[in-house]
């Protein structure tokens, strides 16, 4: 899980000229104000408050129209003080609950900012035993930098909830668990309890993100992987989805949208991904589908995953290869460059936005396009292979 710095989500307002004989309608133009305001909770129990919200200014002008043709197009940031022409990822009004986000340094802080920029009002679940050092760095603003939005703004946090996605509910905890330090002080974080929570607090979501994964053995190989360790990574990493969306789905809005993330090694053998992580992967691509027709039937909210390429996070640095995953990618997809965060946050806000309204079950590949290679370019099999070059 690591953060770069990348565009974010631009929210515009589309620009239309229609023109009768009787009546001459022109431009409205939507134009958004900056406000940036923080308010941190000086004592901050499991919540953290950060405020940036706009106001939303109509102009409305009449006159002669030239043209009935209307124009969408995608432009560049030439000029970036003026509104954007075309389509708006706009997410005003929506609650988005993202699961797994401990630090501000991968792919679930990342979407949590694209949300935001988007409008969404963000809720977190954090990772119990991270969740005393994740709620300090943002009372001392460690974060405040990479909370910055497209706007200049910083990303609102409305409230923390300790979550370990691991147990359904109380009855589920063992123990041991019940007694680690690392647990004593913190209350209601099982599945069950955090939805409830959630429920009595705000009523309901649109949007819910699981950015969670783990396997205690992930760097052994998978013939060596012990029963524990593989239905360890199965239940953090695929079934904590399901777990997630079933107590959640009652409470998500008619048209919300849940998104996972999952890894290439689901569908091709990526040597050291081990443990039992890559049947993890697979197992929520195939569930990806199935929840997909179970949840839109019963509670009209889509389900689809993100397979995201290798990122310079925290997390990932536990398989122990990350660099070189990221440096194999850089040199035989066929976008040659380095992944950031923020292209996949910005996917995910268009997959939880209405313009995805009828995407759902689907797999989508943010990577730059390395899924579609069949083998690597780099290899000295290809040494005399003339490859396309940038002009």
């Amino acid at each position: 899980m690591a953060t770069t710095a990348a565009p974010g989500s631009h929210m515009a307002a589309i620009k239309s000229c229609i023109s009768s004989p009787q009546r001459t309608y022109m431009s409205c133009t939507a134009n958004f104000g900056t406000n940036s305001e923080v308010a941190i909770s000086k004592g901050l129990k499991s919540s953290s408050h950060i405020s940036s919200r706009q106001p939303l200014f109509w102009s409305v002008k009449s006159g002669p129209a030239k043209s009935v043709k209307v124009i969408t197009r995608a432009m560049s940031g030439a000029a970036e003080n003026s509104p954007l022409p075309g389509l708006p990822i706009d997410l005003r009004g929506k609650r988005a609950f993202i699961a797994g986000v401990a630090d501000d340094n991968g792919y679930g802080w990342a979407i949590a900012k694209s949300l935001a920029a988007a409008g969404a009002e963000i809720l977190l679940g954090t990772w119990v035993p991270a969740l005393n050092i994740f709620e300090s760095s943002l009372r001392r603003g460690k974060f405040d930098e990479s909370r910055k939005l497209p706007d200049g703004s910083l990303m609102e946090i409305t409230k923390v909830y300790p979550l370990d996605a691991v147990f359904d509910n109380p009855d589920d905890v063992p123990e041991d668990i019940k007694s680690n330090k690392r647990y004593l002080g913190s209350s209601k974080w099982t599945v069950k309890e955090v939805v409830e929570s959630v429920k009595q607090d705000f009523g309901s979501i649109d949007i819910l993100v699981h950015s969670l994964a783990n396997g205690p053995e992930v760097v052994k190989p998978l013939l060596e992987t012990s029963r524990y360790g593989y239905l360890a990574a199965i239940s953090a990493s695929s079934y904590s989805f399901i777990s997630l969306l079933q107590h959640f789905a009652p409470i998500m809005n008619p048209g919300g949208a849940s998104i996972s993330l999952t890894y290439i090694a689901s569908e091709r053998i990526i040597p050291g991904y081990g443990g039992g992580m890559s049947s993890a992967k697979a197992a929520l691509e195939s569930d990806t589908r199935v929840l997909a027709f179970e949840a839109g039937r019963k509670h009209r909210v889509r389900v689809n995953t993100i397979s995201a390429g290798p990122l310079r996070s925290r997390a990932a640095k536990a398989i122990g290869f990350i660099d070189m995953m990221i440096d194999y990618s850089s040199a035989n997809a066929p976008l040659p460059k380095e992944l950031s965060a923020e292209e996949v946050g910005n996917v995910a806000a268009f997959l939880a936005s209405p313009l995805a309204s009828a995407i759902t079950g689907s797999v989508v590949y943010v990577d730059n396009g390395l899924n579609a290679m069949g083998v690597g370019v780099d290899s000295p099999i290809f040494e005399n292979l003339e490859l396309p070059k940038e002009a």
